[in-house]
């Protein structure tokens, strides 16, 4: 357990929490959280980062019994531990899922976070919780940058994966299956900057950054804008939001609202988080809170969002939760696990922690984690961003193609542009 020292707020010139990020001293290692649809930036310099291992016991961390949260206007949470977790950890819970990068790891990493710096958005007060690092006018910051991007397999090969996963589902083997294409470039600088650019220009509200060093320098920076769980360990009670269907921002909302393709998507996805729920929770206690919501996130696209919740059976822990659960449905399919099957058929590069989940186990038990989409890893002088879509029987290529690169928008508006991404001829997939 961590330590219980009382809080301190203060308003040191440090501006908000992208000025902050973007200024953080080098020598100190950095971790940020979004938390409560955006309310709270939490902001941390983790003690110690250790690989999750092949036996994936990796929540049982220690006593969790500090008290809860008293009130929402304290922070969700002030210490514990933020996990970033690959996408491959699936084939851990499921090994005949096959997936091709969940063999020999990193399933993930565990960072342990003594306390935060934690910014309210509502009143723009910094408070320092728990062993929280030392409010202080932060460093120069540096800058970065990012060459053109550049699409695997491209454009014609991800035409014919999508082609080949409507020949699944007519095949019977699948009712929808997510199918991902990766853009990358050469990186120059800093992360910490790149993630405060993309932070002021997505504004995600399940927004998260780690720095692995021991894994290749990578720097794990998400401007997710969905839960893919939220559990309260007081009433057991737990919370997924899955989301399908992307439009740009400026789009009319009910043209999205009114798209039975999109509807039938979301609908088999909360189909299958309800299923997932009711392996763990009490009998009877799984239900459909929200079935559709359009809602605007950040500045750069409109989603449909659905809202499922359950009360976690007695004797159960996180980790069965876990196992469940993830990796999260929307960016799977249905039925999970043959789709994870074709994903791990057809997509021509390993997700590694895009589709996987990031967020924070506090001391108190309570968990909150993202869907890591809309999440760039840079590492080696290289960043990698994949973006997907969901693939169902009436779905056309070019189209789904065009949501794809729809969903790039937050990281083309953080590196300068669309300009920045370039689509090159490719091998067509046989």
């Amino acid at each position: 357990m961590h330590g219980n020292t009382p809080p301190r707020t203060g308003a040191p010139q440090i501006g908000g929490p992208p000025d902050l990020v973007a200024a953080w001293p080098n020598e100190r290692p950095l971790a940020v959280m979004t938390a409560d649809s955006g309310r709270w930036t939490l902001i941390a310099a983790p003690r110690v980062c250790r690989p999750i291992g092949a036996d994936a016991d990796f929540v049982e961390l220690g006593p969790l019994n500090r008290p809860q949260r008293a009130t929402p206007d304290e922070p969700p949470l002030r210490s514990g531990w933020m996990l970033v977790l690959a996408y491959g950890l699936g084939g851990l819970y499921e090994p005949t899922a096959c997936s091709g990068d969940a063999v020999g790891g990193p399933f993930g990493f565990i960072l342990d976070i003594p306390g935060v710096l934690a910014y309210d958005r509502q009143n723009g007060v910094w408070t320092a919780f728990g062993d929280a690092p030392e409010m202080s006018r932060p460093a120069v910051a540096e800058g970065f940058s990012v060459g053109p991007l550049t699409s695997v397999p491209g454009r014609a090969g991800y035409l014919a994966m999508v082609r080949r996963g409507l020949g699944a589902i007519g095949a019977g083997d699948v009712y929808q299956v997510n199918l991902a294409h990766r853009l990358s470039a050469r990186f120059g600088g800093s992360p910490r900057a790149f993630f405060a650019a993309l932070m002021r220009r997505a504004e995600p509200i399940h927004g998260m950054y780690a720095e692995i060093p021991a894994f290749e320098g990578t720097s794990v920076c998400s401007a997710s804008p969905e839960l893919f769980l939220r559990y309260d360990a007081r009433t057991r009670r737990v919370v997924t939001r899955p989301m399908k269907g992307t439009r740009p921002i400026d789009a009319d909302p009910d043209e999205l609202r009114h798209a039975d393709k999109d509807r039938a998507e979301l609908n088999m996805i909360t189909d299958l988080m309800r299923n997932d729920l009711g392996r763990v929770c009490e009998f009877g206690s799984v239900r459909v809170d929200t079935p559709r919501a359009i809602e605007p996130h950040g500045r750069s696209v409109l989603q449909a969002t659905s809202t499922v919740s359950g009360t976690l059976r007695q004797g159960l822990s996180h980790a069965d939760l876990l196992a469940a659960t993830f990796p999260p449905g929307s960016v799977t399919g249905t039925p999970k696990i043959r789709a994870m099957q074709l994903i791990d058929e057809l997509e021509p590069t390993p997700r590694g922690f895009y589709c996987g989940a990031i967020g924070w186990l506090d001391d108190s038990g309570d968990m909150e984690l993202n869907v890591a989409i809309r999440t760039a890893v840079i590492a080696r002088g290289e960043l990698h961003y994949h973006v997907g879509a969901g693939i169902v029987a009436d779905s056309d290529p070019e189209a789904e193609w065009g949501e794809t690169l729809d969903k790039a928008g937050g990281l083309a508006g953080a590196i300068g542009g669309d300009q920045h991404i370039v689509i090159p001829p490719s091998t067509v997939m046989p």
